[in-house]
């Protein structure tokens, strides 16, 4: 049996596209094919890498890129992880069927953080929230029939 392949749009790919795709290889590698990608590449947020790191999940080794990057690849599933991808959704991911699951953005609520810890107990709301919709949502989520 193929793996599905899952692609986690965000705007820049920079923190909550890139700690799905984390969470999908860790607790779905053997059924998905989990990728990340966004709208702009920003880089990688080093606040998610390092709460991705504390939960036991090494996403150093994963690159922010942009989704014409993914072109040659077939997408089954695009799960839009933020407004602005999901209303800017590039066209050749039509193929594949678009699902939207948004979550806050860390970056943007830790700006308002009056410390380092309050800004990190965003990422890691926010981290924790993708853990749950990858555990208990995502593969009901690629089995659906669109």
């Amino acid at each position: 049996m193929s793996k599905t392949q899952v692609l986690f749009l965000c705007t820049g790919n920079s923190c909550r596209s890139q700690m799905a795709e984390g969470w999908a290889r860790h607790l779905h590698g053997d059924k998905i094919d989990a990728y990340s990608a966004g709208i702009e590449a920003h880089g990688m947020n080093p606040n998610a890498v390092k709460v991705m790191a504390e939960a036991g999940v090494d996403i150093t080794g994963q690159s922010s890129k942009l989704a014409s990057s993914l072109e040659d690849i077939p997408l089954d599933v695009v799960i839009t992880v933020c407004g602005h991808a999901d209303e800017n959704c590039p066209g050749f991911l039509g193929k594949a069927r678009v699902v939207h699951v948004g979550f806050d953005d860390p970056p943007k609520l830790a700006k308002e953080a009056a410390s380092e810890e309050e800004a990190l107990d965003h990422y890691r709301r926010v981290r924790d929230e993708i853990r749950e919709f990858v555990t208990n949502d995502l593969l009901k989520t690629t089995a659906s029939e669109s």
